[in-house]
């Protein structure tokens, strides 16, 4: 299946914070959303980064409470590894598995159409396989 696929059936709405906001209310961001990352836009929006929860933990452990009034510049993830709605649901899997992220902006000629985290990924994979078993029972049915 491709991605443009997952995404006509999650949607494809993109939680975004800016650069120049706060740790702080990037937390509150991710806890309000129960979401996992937000995609990084700066002034002209564009995306400049991902901030996940792993990166707030590992920077939390090196500054201590006075991150959450740090800018999200600060402490994203600048090195974006993205895909596209083109792009296979088992390729892009390897690509998080290589990368070791757990969330990918999809863009589309360098425009922002939605972001698939491992769980979307894994959900699919679940309903394919379901699907499959299904149809052998179905065949092997009298």
């Amino acid at each position: 299946m491709r991605i443009a696929e997952i995404l006509h059936r999650k949607g494809s709405a993109v939680s975004t914070i800016r650069t120049v906001d706060t740790v702080d209310a990037a937390v509150h961001k991710l806890s309000e959303l129960h979401i996992g990352a937000l995609v990084v836009m700066d002034r002209w929006g564009k995306l400049v980064g991902v901030l996940s929860e792993r990166d707030i933990i590992y920077a939390l452990d090196r500054h201590g409470r006075s991150l959450l009034a740090q800018r999200v510049e600060e402490i994203m993830n600048p090195d974006v590894t993205t895909c596209g709605p083109e792009d296979r649901a088992d390729q892009v899997m390897g690509l998080m598995t290589v990368h070791r992220v757990r969330h990918l902006p999809v863009l589309d000629h360098g425009r922002l159409m939605g972001i698939v985290s491992i769980g979307d990924l894994v959900k699919h994979r679940l309903q394919e396989k379901e699907q499959e078993a299904n149809v052998l029972r179905e065949m092997r049915a009298p």
